[in-house]
């Protein structure tokens, strides 16, 4: 069995009625930002908030009786775990999902909750995988691989006949790339329906695999990225050939790059994605030249974040925009000085959410103290007006960066 265009159609008639057909909608905001005709395809609103509903769905579907008894087994970061999870308990099941140790824990316990037997195990997901197929051949499980699998692809591949069935007129595909199941899919469905199409793929600067892959290149890895999801160090050997033949290139974008696109996500269209989820739009906004004034759709592939990243990304976005910025005032040490610096903020409009009051770890003159200041403000150019109005008040003041 070969991934073809048939095998995908064939995939939606088995996925039909049991994953959501995603809605692909119009971004005017995104579109005036990125100089790019914007489509979103929001898979995060899949019940588990991930694509990887699509292939795991495929392969159960596919299993022999024997293999329904016996019981399946998953390698997965989070996303395809949980997707293997929901439909096994569906179809009545029984599942085994090794994930990594640092797994967020937000996926651990998704993934749980779906009656899986989670094992953690390594520190990567190549650790994860040696151990799951040990495992997997000891206990007599099915391995339902995350991505290098035709009838996993075939199922990821129906992200690209919902998308042209909704917006025919997309020019260019954007999508996640880890290990390519997704976008090996996804180009597959996306030639045959229309020739002309044009896919890339987004990468993190951290785990560049599939990048050096086609380039011939030895990749370096880094110790962790915001995109775990996408955190893969060797292509598939099914995905890679696929990618090498249909897709355009493979983009690279840094972490900073990835946390903007979340907190734009977030702040526009009011959706949370994960890291790999923003990875689309990354690409889009550090590699313009490829995408502007075309019709461009994206694939926002899974929304599992952990609230507690989620809210310090939040929180360095509005670092980033100057909309939460830190000031430090030189002052004269009296009484009422500090007062007198308050009441300067509130005329400028400046909100203050921290005050700390230095006297001793400083160089400056005795009767002299520095006091930094935790400011909510409404950007980079209200940010310039406090410290003008601070030194018109006669008081030193300067910004740290970002």
């Amino acid at each position: 069995m070969t991934v073809t265009a048939a095998s995908i159609r064939a995939a939606a008639t088995v996925l039909a009625g049991k994953v959501i057909d995603t809605p692909c909608l119009y971004s005017r905001t995104l579109s005036g930002i990125t100089g790019a005709e914007v489509y979103l395809k929001f898979e995060n609103l899949q019940f588990t908030a991930s694509f990887k509903e699509r292939g795991a769905l495929a392969k159960l579907a596919s299993l022999t009786h024997a293999e329904r008894a016996a019981g399946v087994l998953a390698v997965s970061a989070g996303n395809h775990a949980q997707g293997v999870a929901y439909h096994a308990k569906r179809l009545g099941l029984r599942a085994v999902i090794v994930m990594p140790r640092h797994t967020p824990f937000v996926k651990v316990e998704h993934t749980r909750a779906f009656s899986a037997e989670v094992i953690l195990a390594g520190d990567d997901f190549d650790e994860a995988k040696a151990q799951g197929l040990a495992l997997a051949a000891e206990r007599g499980l099915t391995v339902v691989h995350p991505y290098d699998d035709e009838l996993v692809i075939g199922g990821q591949g129906t992200v690209a006949l919902e998308m042209l069935a909704r917006e025919p007129q997309l020019e260019v595909l954007v999508v996640p790339v880890g290990g390519g199941g997704l976008i090996a899919g996804m180009a597959v469905a996306a030639k045959a329906a229309k020739p002309g199409i044009e896919l890339y793929g987004v990468e993190t600067e951290n785990f560049p695999s599939m990048y050096c892959a086609l380039r011939g290149a030895t990749p370096s890895f880094a110790a962790n990225t915001i995109a775990e999801g996408i955190a893969v160090k060797q292509p598939g050997a099914l995905t890679l050939p696929i990618v090498r033949e249909l897709v355009r290139d493979i983009l690279l974008v840094g972490e900073g790059e990835i946390e903007h696109a979340i907190v734009l996500l977030l702040e526009i269209e009011k959706t949370v994605v994960e890291g790999a989820g923003a990875a689309g739009l990354a690409a889009l906004l550090a590699h313009p030249e490829h995408f502007r004034g075309r019709r461009v759709g994206l694939v926002l592939s899974g929304g599992n974040i952990d609230p507690l990243m989620l809210s310090v990304i939040i929180e360095r976005g509005m670092v980033r925009a100057g909309r939460l910025t830190r000031l430090t005032v030189e002052l004269r040490d009296l009484p009422g000085a500090l007062a007198t610096v308050t009441a300067c903020l509130a005329e400028a409009n400046a909100n203050i959410e921290e005050v700390h009051h230095q006297r001793a770890f400083t160089n400056l003159p005795l009767q002299t103290a520095e006091v930094d200041f935790v400011l909510q403000t409404r950007g980079r150019e209200h940010v310039e007006e406090i410290i003008r109005a601070l030194r018109a008040a006669g008081f030193a003041a300067r910004r740290h960066a970002a």
